[in-house]
């Protein structure tokens, strides 16, 4: 079959009833939406090859289950992803990218020279999605540097509030395909798209979308920050109904002008200060909508007040909260669901979570703030910080994070493996505050690392001896944690376990209160 004819073939996969059988598609990665995209290929009749370079137990009970319903092949160890495999004897047609799959590794880079599309789960979800008997459900997408787990779950909240059947998938850990293929369908989808989904798609055109923020990370994956900026600017791209960008942040407007979207978008601004037209916004506390109503010249509707969202709200989580209601709103849904399902909303653990406090220190577990935007958030909430970070940096700078707070900064303790660019921010930027290294200091003579756990147990209670009345100890990376733990979640959980068997013999408090936040802010989350 000529590459013509391949790509008019490829050109008409747009629905679950189009002809996939006999496509042959190589499935990069077998992580949970890599699964999902080889069973839904499996499941349409296309011919089938996985491969993955780790060969763990999870991946080889997937591995079984796939060649059980109908697999080609399934690749797993290092010696099958130094190039791209054959499905049934031939050269694949389609190959299937995994979120988190660099464009540079050997399986796709042999897969771009050789011309063969490269989509990822996301794009597939796309053209799936539409099939006989029922409706598409609509998307609202949502990426950023920081804040996009947070936004996609207010959104959701507020769509189950309106009675809406929505769930929110992608990169917030439900895969795309599996409410695709959900029996009973949904309505709508809020899709949290990371900058690694962003660049294999193609074609997909959301109802709505919005780039909450944006600042330097992934550096490493992407090659450089004007890459990973134009990978996220794709999500505006075919943008049905309005490109929702952050008021206070250039580069999203930039964006949205420079974006081909379909006739009749609307561009609507979200702000944490007073909205202008087609904005939403805040004022006096209240959380408005310029954008959606007859009269926006005028006059603005009332949408719920910050302090029904919570006791502490953040510049950063108003921001998303006013994204979040831009989405809902462009929806169609009511005001009045709105303030219901943010005033419901539980924003969950590890992101600005108080975990105790004792003798008037406040411990604060905000391990979801993997780079420095986050953690800008973080600490501008707070005035004295004994300060816990560090851990695989993905080729970030720390220099404007640290000059921006350094008179915060009371101490700071490290945790991870890769902090030379944090310490070279603190000497330069922070030179008078006490800098420790607790894994170096924990690490054994002949150069063994302590495990992530055991790390942070030191870091607590070293921190105990130096916090005084009026501290907080912030466990705010701003750097990855794949060094040391298996995931952000388990950083988190290993600080709270840490500051909770310090505190065995005095309680935690059960509904421990954050202070005031200070006037800075962040914009991330």
């Amino acid at each position: 079959m000529g590459c013509g004819t391949v790509s008019e073939r490829l050109d008409e996969l747009t629905s679950w009833d189009a002809n996939w059988k006999g496509l042959r598609v190589v499935v990069a990665g077998l992580g949970l939406s890599g699964f999902s995209a080889a069973d839904t290929l499996i499941e349409l009749g296309a011919l089938v090859t996985v491969v993955d370079g780790r060969e763990d137990a999870v991946n080889v009970r997937r591995a079984d289950t796939l060649k059980i319903v109908g697999a080609q092949q399934v690749l797993l160890g290092a010696e099958h992803v130094t190039g791209l495999p054959q499905v049934d004897g031939q050269q694949p047609e389609l190959v299937i990218a995994s979120p988190g799959w660099n464009p540079r590794h050997p399986v796709l880079a042999e897969a771009a020279e050789a011309g063969i599309p490269i989509w990822g789960d996301v794009e597939l979800a796309w053209r799936v999605q539409t099939r006989a008997g029922r409706p598409a459900p609509k998307w609202l997408a949502v990426t950023g540097t920081n804040g996009k787990t947070t936004t996609v779950g207010m959104t959701e909240s507020i769509l189950l509030a309106a009675g809406k059947k929505a769930i929110a998938v992608g990169n917030v850990g439900t895969p795309i395909l599996d409410s695709v293929r959900d029996p009973q369908g949904f309505e709508v989808l809020v899709v949290e798209l990371s900058s690694f989904q962003l660049h294999f798609t193609h074609s997909i055109s959301p109802l709505a979308s919005v780039v909450l923020n944006l600042a330097e990370d992934h550096v490493d994956w992407h090659g450089s920050f004007e890459a990973y900026k134009a990978d996220k600017a794709k999500i505006y791209a075919r943008t049905q109904i309005a490109a929702i960008f952050n008021v206070e942040q250039e580069e999203t407007i930039t964006m949205v002008e420079n974006a081909e979207v379909i006739e009749g978008c609307r561009a609507i601004g979200f702000t944490t200060n007073t909205p202008a037209v087609s904005m939403v916004g805040i004022v006096e506390g209240l959380l408005v909508d310029r954008a959606f109503i007859e009269e926006r010249h005028s006059s603005a509707v009332e949408l719920i007040a910050l302090e029904q969202i919570g006791e502490i709200v953040p510049r950063h989580t108003a921001a998303n909260a006013a994204a979040a209601a831009a989405l809902a709103r462009a929806y169609g849904v009511p005001a009045e669901a709105v303030a219901r399902g943010l005033g419901g909303f539980d924003a969950g653990a590890h992101r600005i979570q108080a975990v105790a406090r004792r003798e008037d220190i406040l411990w604060i577990n905000d391990s979801k703030a993997t780079n420095p935007h986050a953690t800008d958030a973080s600490l501008s909430a707070f005035t004295k910080v004994v300060w816990i970070a560090g851990g695989v940096s993905k080729g970030v700078d720390y220099h404007q994070l640290v000059a921006k707070h350094a008179a915060r900064l009371r101490h700071v303790l490290l945790i991870g493996t890769d902090n030379d660019a944090l310490r070279q921010a603190l000497a330069k930027h922070a030179p008078a505050v006490p800098v420790e290294d607790i894994t170096a200091a924990a690490t054994a003579a002949d150069g063994t690392l302590p495990a992530g756990p055991a790390v942070m147990t030191r870091a607590v209670r070293r921190a105990h001896t130096l916090a005084t009345a009026g501290d907080t100890v912030l466990m705010a990376p701003a750097a990855a944690s794949i060094d040391q733990f298996t995931s952000y979640a388990q950083r988190g959980n290993a600080f709270i376990s840490a500051v909770s068997d310090l505190m065995e013999h005095d309680p935690l408090t059960t509904d421990p209160a954050a202070p005031d936040p200070a006037d800075e802010s962040g914009e991330g989350n």
